[in-house]
């Protein structure tokens, strides 16, 4: 078993791990920009958890999100937005949610930025940045691009609320001007959150 086969991609499988106590914390880039916007949730306990998610399941989680308006920002007045286009599965997106979750899994790190050690594939020995990982994967010529991370949520369910109920992670979800999505999840029993969740969003230019 290689280095990368070590951090455990769940798609289709159930899998058993056990989570160290952690608190929860994403981190949001927004397209090519940053925030220093933070959101930490439960920390989570020794336990032993189930985990089954497909592409599917994946995809109808964020159009569902997507389907009704939101309030992103309920402490100001930036409105609502949405409901939103639904989006579609793109492959070269699903390349680089998962490259940059094994690299989290693997280094035990928790940034928007590549770890920048062997497991940081796009980094090269230095620390990539989600666009740059994105167009390695081919999702070139893009239009606009994005990105949400979260670690330590157990399901589904449970990162899809810790992301839209941080005004950051949301506007991502309901960004109108996304057309395209790729979505990864990646188990490390031996890290700090145990589970790395990656969403990269993207549309092409026409």
């Amino acid at each position: 078993m290689n280095d990368k086969q070590q951090g455990k991609t769940v798609m289709n499988t159930t899998l058993k791990i056990k989570l160290l106590s952690a608190i929860i914390i994403s981190t949001l880039f927004i397209g090519c920009g940053t925030t220093d916007n933070t959101v930490a949730v439960a920390g989570v306990s020794d336990s032993q958890v189930n985990i089954t998610v497909n592409q599917q399941e994946l995809l109808d989680a964020i159009n569902k999100a997507r389907s009704i308006q939101r309030d992103c920002y309920p402490d100001d007045s930036r409105g609502v937005v949405g409901p939103s286009p639904k989006l579609y599965w793109n492959d070269e997106l699903y390349a680089s949610a998962l490259e940059h979750s094994t690299d989290l899994a693997m280094s035990d790190t928790f940034s928007h930025y590549g770890s920048g050690t062997k497991y940081d594939i796009t980094g090269d020995g230095k620390p990539s940045i989600f666009y740059e990982r994105i167009v390695a994967n081919g999702y070139s010529n893009y239009y606009t691009v994005g990105e949400n991370i979260a670690g330590g949520q157990t399901t589904l369910e449970e990162v899809m609320e810790a992301w839209l109920a941080s005004p950051g992670h949301c506007e991502n979800i309901m960004n109108p001007n996304y057309t395209e999505v790729g979505i990864a999840l990646v188990i490390e029993a031996d890290s700090t959150y145990g589970t790395y969740w990656t969403q990269n969003f993207g549309s092409k230019r026409q």
